[in-house]
């Protein structure tokens, strides 16, 4: 027999073997489908951001599929519609899905709150934060170097006069930039809702907030005293407020000696 002709009849032979194998072992490895799962997975936004509080996507899916969960509004990117879908495949009521936007708690621009040092390395907040937290003066105020830019995937961010700014109509609420930022400066708060906010972080008492910031909260408790609705607190050094009870009446920022507390309806100002 030809040489050349032998070895090509020896090659498909175990090619059409080892075809064989493999078909055999896809049958018998094969890993069912959640057909639920993955039609959910579909009308999910697809940021991977973990803000439902599963890994990713695929995770909520799952979960929503083996009856882990029965809520339908935990995809912040993805909204009222997403909702919506997930619910109508669930056959479940979709509930109501309140707004939200991520908003950075700190208005220490240069002006208000100066640099304590000059810092000419990697710019990068995370970097720079390692260095005796940060060139400012107030340790807890924004460093205005962009990692929470660089993380959103919705470009809702940007730096303005030296500190991170969101826009509230482009925000999705994924709380990438919130797990970004290493001041944990960021927090979510109601969209089209006007609510009282404390633009302050800083845990410091009073007297030495004062020098680090003009604007920030000393924990002086005037917002507390006028509050009829138990909706600010103080502790450790600085004002909360509990969204869920601010009526906007607005006597706390009426009441505040650092103008910190301010009324916003963020995604109305336009």
């Amino acid at each position: 027999m030809n040489p050349i002709l032998f070895a090509v009849i020896i090659v498909s032979a175990i090619g059409l073997v080892l075809g064989l194998i493999l078909a055999i072992a896809s049958i018998v490895m094969a890993v069912p489908v959640d057909e639920k799962a993955e039609a959910i997975k579909e009308v999910l936004a697809g940021a991977n951001c973990g803000a439902c509080g599963y890994s990713g996507c695929a995770g909520y899916a799952e979960a929503l599929s083996q009856g882990k969960t029965t809520e339908c509004t935990l995809c912040s990117p993805g909204g009222a519609d997403c909702a919506a879908a997930i619910a109508q495949i669930m056959g479940l009521a979709a509930g109501e899905m309140k707004p939200m936007t991520a908003v950075v708690k700190c208005h220490g621009t240069p002006d208000k709150a100066p640099d304590a040092m000059s810092y000419l390395g990697d710019m990068s907040c995370k970097t720079a934060s390692q260095l005796f937290g940060g060139p400012k003066g107030c340790n807890y105020g924004c460093l205005g170097l962009g990692d929470c830019v660089k993380a959103c995937p919705y470009n809702a961010l940007e730096i303005v006069d030296g500190v991170a700014k969101v826009d509230p109509l482009a925000c999705k609420a994924c709380k990438m930039c919130v797990k970004t930022c290493p001041k944990g400066i960021i927090d979510l708060v109601p969209l089209y809702e006007q609510k009282a906010i404390n633009f302050c972080m800083n845990k410091d008492k009073g007297n030495l907030t004062s020098k680090q910031c003009t604007v920030g909260c000393i924990g002086c408790m005037k917002c507390v005293k006028v509050c009829e609705f138990d909706a600010i607190h103080v502790e450790n050094n600085n004002a909360t407020v509990d969204y869920d009870k601010c009526t906007a009446c607005g006597k706390c920022v009426e009441g505040c000696p650092k103008h910190c507390l301010e009324l916003v309806a963020f995604g109305c100002e336009k």
